[in-house]
C-alpha cells in the first residue's frame, strides 16, 4: 500500500454513541485522500459496527489492552507520513483539525490541541486533574523549554519522522506523557 499524506487514529473503548458522528466529523475536517483509522480496543457495546457503518477502516483488538496500546497499533498500521490523534469520546470538535495542521510548520514536528485555550466545558476535567495537568505541563515547560498548554491532550498531529514506534512503551493514559517526552527528546 500507498503511503498517504495524512492519517487519522481514533482510539475507541465503548464509543458506540460518539464514534460515528466522530469519524463524519473527521472527514468532513479533513483533507482530501485521509486515512481514518479507528482502533477498537476491545469493545463489546457496537463500537466497531458503528465504525465500520461510518466507512472508517477500523482495527479491533481483544481483548481491551488500554489506550497506549491501541494508539502504538494505531501508529503501526497508519499509511500517513502525517499522524493525527482524536479521541473517540467527542470531546475534541473535529473542525478544529485544519487549526492543528496549520501550525505544523516545517520546523515543528508535534503540534498538541489545548483544552485551555478557548472554553472549557464545565466537568470536562476535574479540579485535581487540571491541577496535575498545569504542574506537569510547567514542568515539560520548563526541562524542554517548550511553549505547551495542555500534555495531556489527546488531540495532537506529529511527523511520523519524529516517531521511534519501538521507543514507545505506554499502556494506557500514559500515552499522551511519552509522546510529548519522546518528540521533545
Amino acid at each position: 500500500m500507498d503511503p498517504v499524506p495524512l492519517t487519522i487514529v481514533i482510539p475507541a473503548h465503548q464509543e458506540v454513541g460518539t464514534i460515528a458522528q466522530v469519524v463524519e466529523g473527521v472527514r468532513a475536517a479533513s483533507p482530501p485522500g485521509t486515512e481514518v483509522l479507528v482502533v477498537d480496543d476491545g469493545s463489546t457495546d457496537g463500537t466497531f459496527g458503528a465504525a465500520e457503518g461510518a466507512d472508517a477502516e477500523v482495527l479491533r483488538l481483544q481483548p481491551n489492552r488500554g489506550k497506549g496500546v491501541a494508539l502504538r497499533e494505531g501508529i503501526r498500521a497508519a499509511r500517513g507520513e502525517l499522524l493525527l490523534f482524536i479521541d473517540a469520546d467527542g470531546q475534541d470538535d473535529p473542525a478544529e483539525i485544519p487549526l492543528l495542521l496549520d501550525a505544523l510548520t516545517p520546523d515543528v514536528a508535534m503540534v498538541i490541541g489545548s483544552r485551555f485555550l478557548g472554553t472549557l466545558r464545565g466537568g470536562s476535567i476535574t479540579p485535581l486533574h487540571r491541577l496535575g495537568n498545569v504542574t506537569l505541563t510547567g514542568v515539560f515547560n520548563l526541562l524542554y523549554r517548550s511553549r505547551i498548554t495542555d500534555t495531556q491532550a489527546g488531540f495532537r498531529v506529529v511527523r511520523r519522522l519524529a516517531l521511534d514506534l519501538g521507543q514507545l512503551r505506554a499502556v494506557r493514559y500514559e500515552i499522551e506523557t511519552e509522546l510529548t517526552l519522546h518528540v521533545l527528546r
